[in-house]
């Protein structure tokens, strides 16, 4: 038997195969969801998705503090949480969830203490009465809290020590001063002092069900999810509320802040601007003038300085979201000696993105990786109770996410034009670059950068 190959396959006596159409993308519609509020002040929003007999959970409390060891205390309870109950060992919590298929995590920063996990949907019952139980009876045993403390500190060591982590520290505090969302990440000194009764004072005052949120998604009827969610948590209550960050300032356009850090034969370039939030009606446009710029893999900057010039393996563009706000992210790592270029040919495509709009190929492009994404993103259950638990938050639910696609695919070229201008002028940006200043002369010629 003769097989063709690949490339055989792709080509025909004329020429390459042409490519088929794309396929029209389906919304996830068709959802059926509760979307209400228990007893203890616990918003919940329950989704059936029937794809696989599998149920998900994702738990959000906010969990702010403005005292300088908050963050240690937090990353503690965290780490501990799930390793013992007055009625439960780690083993036994970890046994009980292993019958059902199932797991449970947690984990924390500035704004959230996010817990999540999974099992079969048979098995809810089990997966909702250990997450009842972290939440009502953690027990915080002396050797648990010693035993992940020593782990943390060493983690956090090491994550200093990482370029990245250096370069996000900088560009927080350049852009938020000493706001509590800047301690994304504890200092390991303040994380070794801290006590078990530390962790467990801290567990009662902040870890409260009003104003959190509980997301499931998974193939039992939403009905039945809630009465079972209601039942189990009835013991998890508190007259107090979460406690919800403070406001952070507007990011502000600038000067961009040198961070020396001596030695390196890299250079960390992050650029930030002010945005809006996904509830913003130009928030669409804006998430397709992002996606042009540095957003994907064929935008305008990774073409400019990967592509065409080689400055970096990775260069990208996000948005960052908080609760009550969003941020525009530019990142890219360089060789020192093609630092002050890279960063040059970074604020020229900021610039070209207003000066020269998108192209109706771009739009088009991006218009369908944008649909594309998301229907991929929430096609399962996992993604779909993450982009839940994220949306959530801000009082969004499952209908946003089912309208979106047809947000994005209303957008007009001239209103990604329009965003273009109006949030990538380089004057609205401001950011740090890290390196060593010795390899950086030509960095100073390029103005805009102080120290």
């Amino acid at each position: 038997m003769t097989f063709r190959t690949a490339a055989e396959i792709g080509r025909t006596e004329k020429g390459p195969r042409p490519l088929p159409e794309l396929g029209d993308q389906r919304s996830a519609t068709g959802l059926t969801s509760v979307d209400t509020v228990l007893d203890n002040g616990l918003r919940v929003i329950a989704v059936h998705q029937p794809t696989v007999p599998m149920a998900e959970v994702r738990l959000r409390i906010p969990f702010a503090g403005t005292d300088r060891r908050h963050s240690a205390i937090a990353e503690v309870l965290a780490a501990t949480i799930l390793t013992g109950t007055q009625r439960r060992d780690r083993v036994a919590m970890d046994t009980d969830l292993a019958l059902v298929g199932g797991e449970l995590g947690a984990g924390v920063d500035p704004e959230r203490l996010a817990m999540g996990g999974n099992a079969l949907a048979s098995g809810l019952d089990t997966l909702l009465d250990v997450l009842a139980d972290a939440l009502t009876g953690a027990a915080y045993r002396d050797e648990e809290v010693e035993g992940e403390r020593a782990r943390l500190v060493e983690r956090i060591a090491v994550a200093r020590s990482q370029p990245s982590v250096i370069a996000r520290e900088a560009l927080q505090r350049h852009r938020y001063g000493d706001h509590p969302f800047t301690r994304e990440t504890p200092e390991a000194a303040d994380v070794a002092t801290v006590t078990a009764d530390e962790v467990r004072a801290m567990h009662r005052e902040s870890v409260l069900p009003r104003g959190s949120v509980l997301v499931f998604v998974g193939d039992i009827a939403p009905d039945t999810v809630i009465a079972k969610i209601g039942a189990a948590l009835a013991g998890w209550s508190s007259d107090k509320s979460a406690v919800e960050l403070p406001d952070l300032p507007d990011v502000v356009g600038g000067d961009v802040l040198f961070v020396p850090r001596p030695g390196a034969v890299q250079s960390q370039l992050r650029l930030s601007a002010q945005a809006i939030r996904r509830t913003d009606p130009r928030y669409p446009a804006l998430q397709l003038a992002n996606l042009t710029y540095g957003g994907f893999f064929s935008s305008r900057l990774v073409e400019n300085i990967r592509e065409d010039k080689g400055y970096t393996y990775h260069a990208r563009s996000s948005l960052e979201f908080t609760v009550r706000g969003a941020t525009l992210l530019v990142d890219a790592d360089t060789a020192s000696e093609v630092t002050a270029p890279a960063l040059l040919e970074m604020r020229y495509e900021l610039g070209r993105l207003g000066a020269v709009p998108p192209t109706a190929e771009e739009v088009d492009t991006v218009r369908q990786y944008a649909i594309g994404s998301l229907l991929i993103s929430t096609a399962s259950q996992t993604g779909l109770a993450s982009q839940l638990a994220a949306l959530a938050p801000l009082g969004l639910g499952t209908d946003w996410l089912v309208e979106h696609p047809d947000r994005l695919a209303q957008v007009t070229a001239e209103q990604i034009a329009e965003a273009a201008r109006e949030f990538f002028s380089p004057t609205r940006f401001t950011g740090v670059v890290v390196g060593d200043g010795a390899q950086l002369p030509a960095l100073r010629s390029l103005g805009g950068v102080v120290e």
